[in-house]
């Protein structure tokens, strides 16, 4: 996701033993097989629906106050970045742990709740460029996933590493290492679309994981910043996701089901990075009821942080820009039990 302060936004082992070139010249039909259905992610309870805050900037909220006012028990916490070689930090400069980042996880454990831990977003060093090889990029996620014990990790690749195939590629081996390595976890790996799916970065993404045996999750797009739509929002994001879906289905050979519960959203609440675009809680209702009627794996967005009305000065990080009661965006989202 991209946003004024231009951070996010818009909105891994034996794959490296092998050799990715070789994964990618096997026969289209051979993945399938390699492959198998992934747990759903709301097999967690409350995963499925875990908001973006972001701790760094854009008077975060306390994600305590957030749980008792709208019953979310999960969050997505954005985002850890390269400190400029292979090593993850909060923003690229916080350690991971004994700072108030990790004093806001433990706050969100003692009351019940958990996290996903966000990779990537718009700015700063990204570890997929940073590290220099898929075994080294799986070393810095297991950073992450040791440092918090983590059930669920979200890659949201965009801006430089999006755009460059062998960082892709790079990503697609390194999280096939971490499911190798870290049974049972949840990943999800987040992207820009257009209004009708993901664009050919995003289809080779997908392609390549599905090349390389990555039983990813949840492949999850962000609708919006698309530079020109049809319709309302929410329906410019069924129409996403409904491309997301085929790409999805025609990578893996799944059945539509089990590529519906392989998809994800993450939206972003009001007004958006675009000049009149914006994205309403009528909106959040429509995706609502596709992802209930789908039983999609993942429906998110950016942000908490934003989930107000602004006032006099507010920062548009901070605020929805939209008339609203604080958190109608929340609510509707947690109401998504996969």
């Amino acid at each position: 996701m991209r946003t004024t302060m231009g951070v996010r936004l818009a909105a891994p082992l034996l794959a490296a033993a092998l050799g990715s070139a070789a994964l990618l010249l096997a026969p289209a039909g051979s993945a399938t097989a390699a492959v198998p259905a992934a747990p759903a992610a709301a097999a967690v309870p409350g995963m499925a629906a875990a908001p973006y805050e972001y701790l760094g900037w854009g008077d975060p909220q306390k994600p305590t106050d957030v749980m008792k006012a709208t019953g979310v028990k999960w969050f997505t916490l954005a985002f850890v970045l390269s400190d400029g070689g292979c090593n993850p930090k909060w923003d690229g400069s916080r350690a991971l742990t004994g700072g108030s980042d990790e004093a806001a996880v433990k706050s969100i454990r003692a009351a019940g709740g958990d996290i996903v831990i966000s990779v990537g977003g718009w700015s700063g060093n990204k570890l997929g460029e940073k590290c220099s090889s898929a075994s080294a990029l799986a070393g810095a996620y297991q950073k992450v996933i040791d440092a918090y014990r983590l059930k669920a990790l979200d890659i949201d690749i965009e801006n430089t590493e999006f755009g460059n195939a062998t960082v892709r590629q790079r990503v697609v081996d390194a999280l096939k290492i971490v499911k190798t390595r870290n049974p049972g976890i949840v990943t999800y790996v987040t992207l820009g679309t257009t209004p009708t799916g993901p664009d050919a970065n995003g289809k080779d993404l997908i392609k390549r994981g599905a090349a390389a045996g990555l039983a990813n999750d949840g492949w999850v797009v962000m609708p919006f910043d698309f530079g020109g739509h049809s319709g309302t929002m929410g329906q410019a994001t069924v129409s996403a996701l409904d491309g997301l879906k085929a790409a999805v289905k025609s990578a893996y050979g799944y059945t539509d089901d089990v590529a519906y519960r392989h998809i994800g959203v993450s939206s972003m609440n009001g007004k958006t990075d675009e000049a009149g675009e914006t994205v309403t809680t009528g909106d959040f209702r429509t995706i609502l009821g596709y992802a209930q009627q789908h039983h999609l794996a993942r429906f998110s967005f950016w942000s908490v942080n934003r989930d107000r009305a602004c006032g006099s000065g507010t920062d548009a990080d901070a605020c929805s820009g939209v008339a609203q009661a604080p958190y109608d965006f929340t609510r509707i989202v947690v109401q998504y039990q996969g």
